[in-house]
């Protein structure tokens, strides 16, 4: 009789342990290819993402889908990863100018943003995005490091996911597009 207890304990401690493995092995694979976080650095994409926010981004969308204009990214460069909005695809031409964004000669609308950043927004281009390249802005764009002033033009291979939601802090839990 004892030796049958034994035998489904040890059954019962396999069982356990695949079901561990399983879990560990799941969860290994969702971060590396499907789902990741990050932490916001900095109020370049306030009010949309603010300082300390931490996000989750899909790694997996871009293997399947071509980045979209206005799509939050995780760029990600050697010295650091950067959170931005797609503003232009490869092929087309971006011009701001009075503080209004023109893609391909038409004036675009952003609804994203605030008064205070439409109007912050300065001149610049025309310019010519590259094929297999990105124009990335801030949201907050008197103060954001984008497309415009040190990041220049984003690689495809550069964009390492779409931010998805905000899951921290807990009150600020929502979806980022």
């Amino acid at each position: 009789m004892s030796s049958l207890t034994e035998v489904k304990q040890k059954n019962e401690w396999k069982e356990w342990g695949k079901a561990i493995l399983i879990a560990v092995v799941l969860a290994f694979l969702l971060r590396t290819f499907v789902f990741a976080t990050s932490i916001v650095e900095g109020d370049s994409m306030d009010p949309t993402l603010q300082d300390g926010e931490r996000v989750i981004f899909n790694k997996f969308v871009y293997l399947i889908n071509e980045p979209n204009r206005g799509d939050i990214v995780i760029i990600h460069r050697p010295e650091k990863n950067y959170v931005k909005r797609i503003i232009g695809l490869p092929g087309e031409t971006i011009e701001i100018k009075d503080h209004k964004l023109y893609i391909n000669n038409k004036l675009h609308n952003q609804t994203f943003l605030t008064e205070d950043a439409k109007n912050h927004t300065g001149n610049y281009g025309p310019i010519t995005v590259p094929k297999g390249r990105y124009f990335v802005m801030g949201d907050n764009r008197s103060i954001s490091k984008d497309s415009r002033n040190g990041l220049g033009f984003i690689m495809e291979d550069e964009i390492i996911g779409r931010s998805e939601f905000i899951f921290y802090p807990f009150n600020e839990i929502a979806k980022t597009r």
